[in-house]
This record gives structure tokens, C-alpha cells and sequence, in this order.
């Protein structure tokens, strides 16, 4: 063993040591993440509601949902009479509903069979917001805190200020005639409702726009728990159909360090060890490896050439010269490309040649225009070099 590889493995040792010393040293980092999971305990997890669904719910039982709903339901429809045969509340809670049509118009079948619906989420299912006739809209603008009451004078006491999370979503749009407000939530001076129901069929539908309010944070946070409580109130004491976040249909990653890759510790060590390896076989790799001969590229005098021409051309102010040669790679063009006699630039020639060029021939008029005249003087200047050479290029670039 050499004496840098050596120094390289004492190297390496230490940052392990270090990074191990670091790691138990520092405190976990609170997660912030909006995840609305059952199992997660974090502040925006749904542990604590789901543990006191029971407790809420003491009559009835909580079934999970580890499908979408319309496989979860349409399982139980009875085509003889066009009903179910399980009966409850069906109950959603996340930021964003990822619930598809096919499952928004099977819970619309469900709830129109006597039973109740409780989707709490800031965007709703497109199906159910043409269905039952509302709308919904985010004030971006609001500032401090959200209060939220009830209508019911039952609830006033339940009311709740609310510090975290929470956004300005809110209900637009009802339909007055059948929808009726459950509650408000309250920015500064602004109130808007953020709580209806709306009958469907022989059940309801209940929705709500904060959902933060039932994540672990907020049902911790002071008695909020009893806003929680208030809402859960206007479901039946039948069974609860729990619409998990944890579906059956997401598989496990296959990966072999799907363990190492899921803990935190685990996955930078493994990084460590992958990076520090890198590091090392850089550092070997250029200890033994050959010098590279540097070979220098040709150089393109053509370019060079041109330059040279140009300045000397332009030194000089021989601005006839260049017009002269101008004009003459100018009509050699056109006798190569449009195979046309450019000895006469007549009315004939310039006809001619718009129609086998595709371009105007009030602009080809004036480019031979311009051309005759500056043939004509015995003396030029740059700006007549300038002027013909936008015409041209023009004519090439159209």
C-alpha cells in the first residue's frame, strides 16, 4: 500500500467519522410537506384524524378506500334496483383531488342513492363543479390570519383562527336555490363561504376548502379540534369510507436499495460512498495517465483572406471598385441560378425574373433601378455601396 493511498483511506475515514458525528448531533428537521397521509405523523399528515375517526364516528365503522372510488363502489351497485349495497359517508381530504371523472360521476350515483359525500380539497373534480353548479376562486392577495365559523348558530362557540397553511380559496359560485352556506372563512375583512352542502338525489354533498384544518398541526394547535368536530357532525353515523392516500395499485419500487434510498441516513451515506469513490478514481486516474499531446487545429485562411480583402478595400474607399463588383456577383447570380440573359435589364427582364424568383417585382424594379443608375455615375459613394447592399441581400433573404 502506497503512501497516498494511504492517506487517501485516513482521509476518508475521518469524513465518515465526522459526517456520523454531524448526523447524531443535529435534530431531524421538521417535515413540511403537504401530504394529507393517514400514516404520516408530520405536521401536514392526517394521523390524528384518522385515529379519531372512531371516536367521532362512535356508531360507525371505517372502512378504507385503497382503490378509486369508482372500483370501490361500483363493486357494491345493484343493477337490479340501481342502488348499493353499503350505505355511509364517503370522505376525502387532500390539497389537490385527484379524483377522475369516471370515480366523480360514480359518487355522484352514490351520494343520489341517499348517502353523503364530504370532500374536503382546495380544487374540486371538473364533473362535480359543472354537476352541482359552483365555483370556486383563490384571492392571492390575503394576508394574517384565517378565521373560521359556522352559520349555524349551534357552532359559534366552534369557531377557529388559523396561522398555517391555509390559502383563500373559496366558493364563488352557488346555486342559491338548492346549496346551502355551512360556513365562512374570514381575511381581514373579507369573508367568503368555504363550506356548503348541496342535495343530490336522496343524499348530500358536502364541501369544504380547507382542508389543512384536519392535518395533525392544526387539530393539535389549541381546541381546534372541535372545528374539526363541528363539520364531521353533519355526517350520518353510518359507515365511513375512508378514501386513503396509501392505494393499493402504487406498487414498491423494485430497486434492491429501495430500503437504504428510503431512510435519509441511509440514502447520503450511500452518496457519500458513491461520490467519495468517484473522487478517488479521478485523482488515480490522473496520477497515471499519459500526457495528452495537444494538437493544434488547422487554421481557415479563407476567412482571414476575406477580412484582409474587405479592409483593404475599405481603407482604400474604392467604393466603385466594390460597387462594380458587387453588381457583377450580383448578375452572375442571376445567370446561374434563374438561367436569365442579363445583358438588357429591361421591363422584360425584371418580369422575367420575378416570376422565376417567386418575389415582387415592384421591389426587383427598383433593385435593377438602382443598379442602371449606379452604373451610370462616374463617381460614388458609401452610402450608394450601402444602399445597394441591403438591396441585394434583401433580394437574397426574401
Amino acid at each position: 500500500m502506497t503512501k497516498s493511498l494511504r492517506i487517501y483511506i485516513g482521509i476518508l475515514v475521518m469524513l465518515f467519522v465526522g459526517i456520523i458525528i454531524v448526523e447524531f448531533s443535529t435534530p431531524q428537521p421538521v417535515n413540511w410537506d403537504y401530504t394529507f397521509n393517514e400514516t404520516h405523523k408530520i405536521p401536514f399528515g392526517t394521523y390524528v384524524l384518522y385515529e379519531e375517526l372512531e371516536t367521532l364516528f362512535p356508531e360507525s365503522k371505517v372502512k378504507d378506500i385503497r382503490v378509486t372510488p369508482y372500483e370501490y363502489f361500483d363493486e357494491y351497485y345493484n343493477w337490479d334496483d340501481g342502488g348499493y349495497t353499503i350505505s355511509g359517508s364517503y370522505l376525502y381530504i387532500d390539497k389537490k383531488s385527484d379524483i377522475d371523472d369516471t370515480s366523480a360521476e360514480e359518487l355522484l350515483s352514490f351520494a343520489a342513492a341517499g348517502n353523503d359525500v364530504f370532500i374536503s380539497s382546495e380544487y374540486f373534480p371538473n364533473k362535480l363543479v359543472d354537476s352541482l353548479g359552483f365555483k370556486t376562486d383563490n384571492d392571492y392577495s390575503f394576508k394574517g390570519t384565517g378565521q373560521l365559523s359556522f352559520t349555524n348558530t349551534s357552532f359559534k362557540k366552534d369557531s377557529i383562527t388559523v396561522e398555517k397553511g391555509l390559502s383563500n380559496i373559496h366558493f364563488s359560485k352557488i346555486d342559491t336555490l338548492f346549496t346551502t352556506v355551512l360556513g365562512y372563512q374570514k381575511f381581514g375583512v373579507n369573508s367568503h363561504a368555504n363550506f356548503i352542502k348541496t342535495p343530490w338525489g336522496k343524499g348530500h354533498f358536502y364541501l369544504h376548502t380547507q382542508p389543512v384544518t384536519f392535518t395533525n398541526y392544526n387539530l393539535l394547535k389549541k381546541n381546534n379540534q372541535k372545528y374539526a368536530a363541528a363539520v364531521m357532525s353533519y355526517l350520518g353515523d353510518k359507515t365511513i369510507h375512508f378514501d386513503s392516500r396509501n392505494k393499493s395499485r402504487k406498487s414498491l419500487s423494485n430497486s434492491p436499495l429501495r430500503f437504504i434510498l428510503s431512510q435519509p441516513a441511509l440514502r447520503w451515506a450511500w452518496y457519500l460512498v458513491l461520490i467519495t469513490t468517484l473522487i478517488f478514481m479521478i485523482f488515480n486516474a490522473k496520477r497515471k495517465q499519459r500526457v495528452v499531446k495537444v494538437i493544434k487545429p488547422l487554421e481557415n485562411t479563407t476567412v482571414d483572406f476575406a477580412k484582409t480583402i474587405g479592409n483593404l478595400y475599405y481603407e482604400t474607399k474604392d467604393h466603385d471598385n466594390l460597387i462594380n463588383k458587387k453588381i457583377t456577383y450580383f448578375l452572375e447570380y442571376i445567370r446561374r441560378v434563374y438561367y436569365l440573359d442579363t445583358q438588357v435589364l429591361d421591363e422584360k427582364f425584371v418580369k422575367n425574373l420575378s416570376l422565376k424568383s417567386g418575389k415582387n417585382e415592384k421591389d426587383i424594379k427598383a433593385l435593377i433601378n438602382q443598379i442602371a443608375y449606379l452604373k451610370s455615375k462616374s463617381f460614388c459613394y458609401e452610402d450608394d455601396l450601402l444602399k445597394l447592399n441591403k438591396a441585394i441581400e434583401d433580394f437574397y433573404n426574401r
